[in-house]
């Protein structure tokens, strides 16, 4: 099987469960409760050790592919689809370099429940935040990014007269719109979350 093969299996395999996981963050705009209550549900399916071998697995896989992918398609990127599609797989692949262990830290080492308020933490938090939400919100973007510049790619019909192109437009800014959304979510309405003290390790409290 040939890398790219192996990035686009990863890939869809991560994203099922992106997906989930962005629905969940999108749940918070009625509360914390409501959040852990959904990701509770949600850990039936993707919480058990079969499950999380195969994402984690798919996890590296992608990490490797892409940064390999990157290398070699870097200099031959003519559209700006094209370029938003390396750019984003780089940012991806870093930001997964490090949330993923992060999440495995929080869990195995420090023993702490990896739910709303292990995430929101750093995005509640001033000045953490001044990183946090950035961070965040171009994983997001980027997330949608990619997958509006493979569309660009693989889409050849019009749609109710939206060209592939603009179909690849509008993904992306529904991305930048459940960005929004999250981080309404995520911050109680933007008025800030109060961080519960067992978590304070993550903030230097």
């Amino acid at each position: 099987m040939t890398i790219k093969k192996l990035h686009r299996l990863s890939g869809i395999t991560i994203t099922l469960f992106v997906g989930l996981h962005l629905f969940n963050h999108i749940c918070s705009i009625n509360g914390a409760a409501k959040h852990i209550e959904i990701m509770n549900l949600l850990r039936h399916f993707y919480r058990n050790i079969f499950v999380e071998t195969i994402l984690l697995a798919a996890i590296l896989v992608q990490i490797i592919s892409g940064l390999t992918l990157f290398r070699k398609n870097r200099k031959t990127t003519v559209t700006n689809f094209d370029k938003l599609q390396i750019w984003t797989g780089l940012y991806l692949a870093v930001f997964l370099l490090i949330h993923v262990p992060v999440i495995l830290i929080g869990r195995l080492y420090l023993n702490l429940e990896t739910n709303f308020y292990f995430g929101v933490a750093g995005l509640n938090t001033f000045p953490l935040n001044l990183f946090f939400i950035p961070y965040y919100s171009l994983a997001i973007i980027s997330f949608f990014g990619h997958i509006a510049a493979i569309h660009s790619k693989k889409m050849k019909r019009t749609l109710i007269g939206i060209t592939p192109n603009s179909q690849a437009i509008l993904i992306l800014m529904i991305g930048f719109f459940n960005t929004t959304l999250i981080l309404y979510g995520l911050t109680n309405h933007f008025s800030g979350v109060e961080i519960p003290k067992q978590y304070h390790i993550l903030i230097g409290k």
